[in-house]
């Protein structure tokens, strides 16, 4: 799928509601919570925030919180549908019971390679129907992935220099990549991004999955880890993206409806470029810090992606349909989404 064609589904799903003309005279702003401060995760809603305060000659902002100011990470769908706030960031995994349809995009493994498969793919995902009914459920809408790079580990203590070595090992790894590393033997927990400084360092996780480098840099973990990997790849969290309040954005004037659909092309890129330029900053810095980089082989690589790969998606599937979706319909328009973005 092609660039152009994702955009183009994307703002048929936001269904821009007629209205005439003019903006409203009175000035609107938004507030937009999200954890942790300014980096590459967040070089997207800033891109929009620039974008839709100029199309609306500073009539329309959107103010961001940075650091859980104005909620805490796990709750911000709950604000959402509060009306609390007008956009948030979100991720899928923090709370899977209450977006079981999102969670597909968090699957270990998935064929997806590249930040413009990643766009192509998990932007159709956000416009299914079954997503965007379940979004609704909680007042929101979704409007975009965060296109995290492919997830890797930081931590402490002995490096997992084979796969072997990961058993046992408590580690923090959210949705289907929790899942694989529990198929390696390691104990997965769930913490939230702001939290997992604390824990690693305290001991009660000895590694942590982020999306690399940029969230291992942000949240400081390189300053108490000793070693890291670097091809492990086990994929990487779709779920988390960027919500709107539905009632808020339909209350817009039609033209910054527009502003903001028009807005999304210009944050993907953001996030993107984002994260190329942590790695050719982070990697370098690692070496300096004397930081251990542990990488596989490609039968070890292997050996993880049929332990953890499709027999986890096939278990999703299970637990899906139980809850009354269609998990397969919906793993397999993913599969068919990655297939069309490698030939675009």
């Amino acid at each position: 799928m092609t660039r152009t064609r994702a955009v183009s589904r994307a703002i048929c799903a936001l269904t821009i509601l007629a209205a005439s003309g003019a903006a409203a005279a009175e000035k609107i702003q938004w507030n937009h919570s999200v954890w942790g401060g300014p980096r590459a995760l967040t070089r997207g809603i800033e891109s929009i925030a620039a974008h839709v305060d100029k199309a609306s000659g500073g009539n329309f902002t959107i103010r961001i919180h940075y650091g859980d100011a104005i909620s805490p990470a796990k709750e911000n769908l709950d604000g959402i549908k509060l009306g609390a706030f007008e956009s948030a960031n979100f991720c899928a995994s923090y709370h899977p019971g209450k977006n079981p349809a999102m969670n597909a995009l968090d699957l270990p493994f998935l064929p997806i390679e590249g930040f413009d498969a990643m766009e192509s793919v998990f932007d159709a995902y956000y416009n299914h129907p079954i997503v965007v009914a379940e979004m609704g459920r909680w007042g929101a809408i979704p409007y975009m992935s965060s296109i995290l790079p492919q997830y890797e580990f930081m931590g402490v203590g002995k490096p997992p220099t084979d796969l072997d070595g990961w058993k046992n090992k408590r580690v923090r790894a959210l949705g289907g990549i929790g899942e694989a590393m529990r198929r390696l033997g390691s104990v997965p927990t769930t913490v939230p991004a702001p939290e997992v400084y604390t824990a690693l360092e305290r001991g009660m996780v000895e590694a942590a999955s982020f999306p690399f480098t940029y969230s291992h840099v942000s949240f400081k973990l390189n300053e108490i880890s000793s070693w890291y990997t670097g091809n492990m790849a086990p994929g990487t969290l779709g779920g988390c993206g960027l919500v709107i309040n539905k009632a808020a954005f339909e209350a817009l004037p039609a033209e910054w409806q527009k502003a903001l659909t028009d807005a999304k092309q210009g944050a993907y890129d953001a996030l993107a470029n984002a994260s190329i330029e942590a790695d050719r900053v982070n990697l370098p810095m690692f070496k300096k810090q004397g930081l251990t980089e542990v990488r596989y082989s490609d039968e070890q690589l292997e050996r993880f992606r049929e332990i953890g790969g499709r027999p986890v998606w096939d278990d999703w599937v299970k637990e899906a349909t139980a809850k009354g979706l269609p998990g397969q319909e919906l793993l397999d328009f993913i599969l068919a989404e990655a297939k069309n973005a490698k030939k675009s």
